[in-house]
């Protein structure tokens, strides 16, 4: 136990090491990570790491991707939901197929069956990878938000597919129309869980005397409630996380203080953070366990089988992408899309952005040994080494050449309708305008008697971006303090439910929205500290 607690503080020491090393090359570092933790397997005397899949499905999958939908813009979402449900389920489909077509003509004694067992492995992009380049690099928002959208659905279409592969592959058959019907309703029954669970959860936090802390450890262990409940009645556990963290983050302002809020905010950062550095390491740390598996096939064989497959991959999302631009520029005669014309720069940086992560690998340590007559599972080796290849291969070869082609590509963003700093100035000014008509509406007579109240109020005036705290309490009284902070808390209310508005404006970027939100959390955080007694 304790060896083992000390491989796992060397872990994470190497961990920050190479995540410091990736800011200083200026690359994303799920790409140095991978490959540092493939670099490390290689010295030797070192102890192998052996990944079990149910903890990667059960300890990382459903906080990182509940976080993932807690920071989603449901405007944006909702704005690209046609693009992002088609390549989360109809894309992941399409691949599939073409990947179990492919192998099973490449690869001796591949059945269709695992080739489309393989093929739900690697379907899913990995939106870390992709997200982490992203910021690094100025791209159009509706291609940040497409790709993180689809990224939150298509884990859950995957591991639907590879169940029922699996299934295919054990009896031998597939029963197309029990597959489709069993697919919808997974799906469905999935969003459902969540949904109710995150009601639950929202009833807890209203209506119950909790506190920060207490917040705290229940959005904690949210995601993980949410997924084994719907793993239990064996719906999807994915889309039922999604869901409900979509759900939960709507409603956040209505269950959780500011403070909550503030600190949640940070913990669950460091949380994510730590949970993505792990997962990506120990994928490079799996290629000593992966090669020692691979038995009587031969090491060049392996990689030259990966090697097609993940060009078929690349391939195939870049015909998808094209595909599905061109269709959108038919159908929009016929009904109203987001936008009629996509042009081939968006789709092909959006093609380009399909690495593949920890969810293939997870899904591939899932293929279970033996067949349920006792039989070896076929070409099991071979399936968790090809789908290390093509995780290694994605992430390195698409992921350093994203921003060159970002670069190269020079794309205007077409949503951009005010500069950020237009935005801000623009929110700003309609914060200052609604706290001084709530002001004028409900404490216009403290205001002439309250001399922090009025000064507060000469600032708004002025459009500040600034809040005049003044840390001298000597001169007023307590009555006059309790005034002050009463007043000043219901502004920042009405400031929330202004912010709310707001958002609802095409013009108005979530992520703006959600720093004032932030501000406002701030404020009355250092309003209540320096005036607690």
């Amino acid at each position: 136990m304790s060896s083992l607690f000390i491989h796992f503080i060397a872990l994470i020491i190497i961990i920050m090491i190479l995540i410091m090393v990736s800011q200083k090359l200026r690359i994303a570092y799920p790409i140095v990570l991978v490959v540092g933790g493939l670099i490390v397997s290689m010295i030797p005397g070192l102890p192998m790491f052996h990944i079990r899949p149910e903890l990667i499905f059960m300890i990382f999958l459903p906080p990182l991707l509940y976080e993932a939908a807690w920071y989603t813009s449901w405007k944006d979402f909702w704005r690209w939901r046609r693009v992002i449900t088609s390549f989360a389920f109809l894309g992941v489909l399409i691949t599939s197929l073409i990947v179990a077509v492919v192998s099973s003509m490449l690869i001796p004694g591949f059945s269709l069956a695992l080739g489309f067992l393989l093929g739900g492995i690697v379907s899913p992009p990995d939106a870390v990878s992709a997200s982490s380049i992203l910021k690094t690099v100025k791209v159009p928002k509706r291609v940040t938000a497409i790709v993180e959208g689809e990224s939150l659905l298509n884990d859950a279409s995957s591991l639907i597919v590879f169940r029922f592969a699996l299934i295919a592959v054990e009896t031998g058959h597939f029963i197309i129309h029990e597959a489709a019907f069993n697919f919808i309703f997974v799906i469905v029954m999935g969003i459902l869980t969540g949904i109710v669970v995150g009601m639950l959860y929202f009833i807890i936090h209203k209506w119950l005397p909790t506190n920060t802390d207490i917040d705290i450890i229940l959005t904690l262990s949210t995601p993980y409630v949410i997924y084994i409940i719907a793993e239990a009645f064996h719906f999807s556990g994915v889309l039922a996380v999604v869901s409900g963290g979509l759900f939960l983050s709507s409603k956040r302002h209505l269950f959780l203080n500011h403070s909550s809020r503030l600190r949640g905010s940070n913990v669950w950062s460091t949380f994510g953070f730590i949970l993505n550095g792990i997962v990506f390491i120990l994928i490079g740390l799996q290629l000593p366990v992966i090669i020692q598996q691979l038995g009587n096939i031969s090491l060049s064989a392996a990689v030259g089988y990966g090697t097609v497959i993940t060009f078929v991959l690349i391939s195939s999302r870049i015909l998808c992408a094209f595909g599905a631009a061109a269709f959108t520029r038919f159908i929009s005669r016929y009904i109203t899309t987001a936008d009629p014309n996509p042009g081939w720069k968006g789709p092909l940086l959006f093609a380009w952005s399909g690495m593949r992560g920890v969810v293939s690998l997870a899904s591939a340590l899932a293929v279970p040994l033996y067949l349920s007559n006792g039989l070896p599972f076929p070409q099991r080796n071979l399936i968790l080494f090809i789908t290390f290849v093509v995780i290694l291969l994605t992430l390195v070869i698409q992921g350093l050449t994203l921003p060159v082609l970002i670069k190269w590509l020079k794309m205007e963003d077409p949503d951009q309708h005010l500069s950020e700093d237009d935005q801000n100035d623009f929110v700003r000014k309609q914060l200052s305008q609604r706290s001084l008509t709530f002001l004028n509406t409900y404490y216009r007579q403290e205001t002439e008697n309250n001399l922090k109240l009025h000064q507060m109020y000469e600032y708004l005036q002025n459009c500040s971006d600034r809040r005049n705290n003044c840390s001298d309490r000597r001169n007023f009284s307590d009555s006059e303090q309790q005034i002050y902070v009463t007043a000043y808390q219901n502004l920042l209310q009405e400031q929330r439910i202004c912010l709310e508005e707001l958002n609802a404006l095409e013009t108005i970027d979530d992520e703006i929205i959600r720093k004032y939100h932030d501000l406002v959390d701030v404020e009355e955080e250092k309003l209540l500290i320096q005036y607690q007694h």
